[in-house]
C-alpha cells in the first residue's frame, strides 16, 4: 500500500494525535479480508500513488480489520448509519482528532459515477469543511457522540411482564408480514440467510405447532438449498444473494454463516425428516473439513469472493467448458443446473436447480457430475482464504457440529467439534482474560469479547448434550460466572 500509515488498533491513535502541530482529521477505513468491495476500493484508490499522497496530505489514515475489532466496527457503523441511513463495507469514517465521527460512507469510486462523487472529491471536500468550519464540525461530532451514547443505554425493564404467548405471537406476526412467501427469505434483494429468524420460526413451531412458522422456515431453507447461494458442487453457503431468487450470490463464504446454517438445517431435519436437509448438512460439513480447518482442527474465518481479480470466477462455468468436461453427462444435467449457452449470469453460468428437478433427476448422475466438476474446479486458482481463527465463530461451529452429531447420530461431527475445542483450550486461553478473541499462526491476541464468551459457553452446553461429558457443563459455568463478574452492569 502507498498510504503512509496503516495500523490495526484505534487506541494507538492516542499517541499519534500527540502531534498536535498537524491537527489533521482522521480517516478510519474498516473492512475485512474477504470483502469484495474492500478489495475494489483498495485497488482503485488506496494503492493509487496520487490518491494515497492526497490521503497522507490531508488525513491521519488508519486501516482496521472489523473481525479483529468488532466493537470499534459496530460503534462507527452505528455512527455512519445515523448520519446517512445506510452502512456496509468498506466503512470509511472521518473523525475529529478526538475520534468523534463527523462524516462517513462506504464504497466511493475513483471517478464520479452514477451521481456519486469520486473518492478524491470526497477527501478534498471533507478536509476543506473540517478546516474552514472546525467549530461546527466539533459541535456536530459531539451531538452524534451523545446520540450514540444514549442509544446504547439499556432500557429499564418494567416489573410487570406481558403474557408470553401474546408477545411471541406479535413477533411471529411481524416476521411473517415481511416474509417472501413465494421465494423464501424476508424482505427484498439482496437477501441474507437470516438464520436467527429461521431458527426462531422453527422454535416457534416446536413450542406452538404453528404451521405457518414451519412453512416459511422450510420454504426459505429449500430455496437456498436449490439456489446459487449454495455451492452445488462442494457445499457451503455464500454470504448473501444479490437477487430475490437466491440464484446469484455474493460469492464470499463466511464461517459464522455456515455454522448457523448447519444448525438450522439440522433442526429442520429433526422436525421434518426431509432428506434434502441431511444432504445439505453433510455436504457443508465436508466442505468445512476440506477447506476450513487448520492442521489442529480449528476453523478458518472466510474465503474471498474473488480470484484472479474477478468476483465468482472460481465458482462459475462456461457453457462450452461444461460440455467438454462432462461429455455424455452434459445433456443429462444441462437443464438440471439451468445452464445456458449465453450464460445465466454475466455471460457465464452459476449452478442452481429447482425442487422438481431435484426430485426427478437420478441422484447417482448428480453425484457423478459433482465429482467430475469438483476435480476440474480444484485445478483453478483458488480465492484467498482468511486463516484467522476467531473464538466466537469457532464456538458457533462447535455448537452446530455438536447439535448435528446428536440429531444425525454422527460421531464424526462430534469429533470435529472436540478437535476445534482442543485447539481453543491449548492456544487461545488467557490467564488474565480467560480467552483471547483471535489467533493467527498460533499467536493469540485481543481479549475475548462478550459474544465470544457467550457463544463458547453455549457451545460447551451443546457438547455436553452430545457427549454426556460432565466437565463441559463445568467449563460452561466457569465462563458464565466470568461473564457475570466482568460484564454485568451493576446498579448504582
Amino acid at each position: 500500500m502507498h498510504i503512509i500509515l496503516s495500523v490495526g488498533c484505534l487506541g494507538e491513535m492516542k499517541h499519534l494525535n500527540k502531534q498536535k502541530k498537524e491537527n489533521k482529521p482522521i480517516l478510519l477505513s474498516i473492512g475485512y479480508s474477504s470483502c469484495h468491495w474492500c478489495h475494489v476500493m483498495a485497488h482503485e484508490s488506496f494503492e493509487d500513488a496520487e490518491t494515497a499522497q492526497l490521503m497522507n496530505q490531508l488525513f491521519v489514515n488508519i486501516k482496521l480489520d472489523r473481525e479483529e475489532y468488532p466493537d470499534i466496527d459496530h460503534y462507527y457503523m452505528d455512527a455512519v448509519q445515523a448520519m446517512t441511513g445506510s452502512g456496509g463495507w468498506p466503512l470509511n469514517v472521518f473523525l475529529t482528532p478526538e475520534r468523534k465521527a463527523f462524516y462517513g460512507g462506504t464504497y466511493f469510486p475513483p471517478k464520479p459515477l452514477y451521481g456519486r462523487a469520486s473518492w478524491k472529491e470526497v477527501l478534498q471536500k471533507v478536509a476543506h469543511y473540517f478546516n474552514e468550519n472546525r467549530d461546527a464540525v466539533e459541535s456536530q461530532a459531539h451531538q452524534l457522540f451523545t446520540h450514540l451514547k444514549n442509544a446504547n443505554q439499556l432500557p429499564t425493564l418494567k416489573n410487570e411482564q406481558a403474557d408470553e404467548k401474546i408477545f411471541h405471537e406479535k413477533i411471529l406476526e411481524k416476521i411473517l408480514k415481511n416474509a417472501d412467501t413465494e421465494e423464501g427469505g424476508f424482505g427484498a434483494a439482496p437477501k441474507f440467510p437470516a438464520t436467527f429468524t429461521i431458527k426462531l420460526l422453527l422454535d416457534y413451531f416446536q413450542l406452538y405447532q404453528n404451521q405457518d412458522a414451519l412453512n416459511q422456515a422450510c420454504l426459505t431453507l429449500d430455496k437456498m438449498a436449490y439456489g446459487g447461494i449454495y455451492d452445488q458442487i462442494r457445499g457451503g453457503f455464500a454470504r448473501y444473494s444479490t437477487d430475490k431468487y437466491w440464484k446469484a450470490p455474493h460469492f464470499e463464504k463466511m464461517l459464522y454463516d455456515n455454522a448457523l446454517l448447519i444448525e438450522v438445517y439440522s433442526i429442520a431435519f429433526s422436525i421434518t425428516k426431509k432428506n434434502l436437509y441431511k444432504i445439505i448438512v453433510s455436504e457443508t460439513v465436508e466442505w468445512i473439513k476440506a477447506e476450513m480447518c487448520n492442521e489442529s482442527g480449528a476453523f478458518y474465518s472466510a474465503i474471498d469472493a474473488d480470484s484472479e481479480g474477478q468476483e465468482g470466477k472460481f465458482y462459475t462455468w462456461d457453457y462450452a467448458e461444461l460440455k467438454e468436461i462432462l461429455k455424455e453427462d452434459f445433456s443429462k444435467i444441462e437443464n438440471y443446473y439451468q445452464i445456458k449457452k449465453e450464460g445465466n449470469w454475466e455471460h457465464t453460468n452459476i449452478l442452481w436447480t429447482t425442487h422438481s428437478l431435484f426430485e426427478n433427476t437420478d441422484p447417482s448422475t448428480i453425484q457423478r457430475v459433482k465429482k467430475v466438476l469438483l476435480n476440474e474446479r480444484e485445478k483453478r486458482i483458488k480465492p484467498f482464504k482468511d486463516r484467522k481463527i476467531l473464538l466466537g465463530w469457532n464456538a458457533l461451529m462447535i455448537k452446530a457440529l455438536a447439535q448435528a452429531s446428536l440429531i444425525f447420530n454422527n460421531d464424526e461431527y462430534l469429533m470435529l467439534a472436540e478437535h476445534a475445542l482442543n485447539y481453543i483450550q491449548n492456544t487461545m486461553k488467557s490467564d488474565e482474560h480467560l480467552y483471547y478473541h483471535t489467533c493467527m499462526e498460533n499467536i493469540s491476541k485481543i481479549p475475548a469479547y462478550l459474544d465470544d464468551l457467550a457463544f463458547l459457553a453455549d457451545a460447551y452446553i451443546s457438547l455436553n448434550q452430545a457427549s454426556g461429558k460432565a466437565n463441559y457443563i463445568q467449563q460452561s459455568a466457569k465462563i458464565i460466572n466470568y461473564i457475570i463478574e466482568k460484564f454485568q452492569r451493576r446498579k448504582r
